[in-house]
């Protein structure tokens, strides 16, 4: 039997879901930063007292236009799936990773508010087999091969504000993954 390859997977911290995602897709600790983020936040909008990009508490909360200008500063590009259309394994070897950002129930300790909040997760390829690496699990999820990945999606893409974003490389991608084998 196959070893499980090493997969880096940071663990979930305040709402710092975005931040996770962004190092568990590139498989690097520290590739960002909550400072880097924020950075980014002052970039997209520089004169506002509450920045629309992010948490007003300051834990994070990153909107999709914070996210794409991170995977841009990886000479990447984050493109939104229409989920109107049908996900063919084309689609998804053409991408370097894949994007979910789903609903989420909102929670203060134990206790469950009566609204939901999004979520940001980040799914790999490793070794011809897809592992979900979202920050809120214990450690990375095997999801398994092409066909389980696409019913996979489309089971989540099915739920109502479930978006899913292909990050393409616009050059030739240099992945920590490569370094760690």
């Amino acid at each position: 039997m196959k070893a499980k390859p090493y997969i880096y997977h940071e663990k979930q911290s305040k709402q710092l879901c975005a931040l996770h995602t962004l190092n568990n897709l590139f498989q690097k600790p520290e590739t960002f930063s909550k400072t880097l983020l924020d950075d980014l936040c002052t970039q997209l909008t520089p004169n506002s007292w509450i920045n629309p990009h992010r948490s007003v508490f300051g834990l994070g909360n990153y909107d999709v236009n914070v996210v794409m200008a991170a995977i841009q500063l990886m000479d990447c590009e984050m493109v939104w799936w229409d989920k109107r259309r049908r996900i063919t394994p084309h689609d998804i070897d053409s991408a370097m990773g894949l994007i979910l950002n789903l609903p989420s129930p909102s929670r203060v300790g134990s206790l469950l508010l009566p609204f939901r909040t999004k979520h940001w997760l980040a799914i790999r390829q490793f070794d011809s087999v897809y592992y979900n690496l979202d920050s809120k699990l214990a450690s990375p999820e095997s999801i398994g091969d092409m066909q389980q990945l696409i019913e996979h999606l489309t089971r989540h893409l099915n739920e109502d504000d479930c978006e899913l974003f292909l990050v393409n490389s616009t050059k030739p991608c240099t992945l920590a993954v490569a370094e760690q084998m």
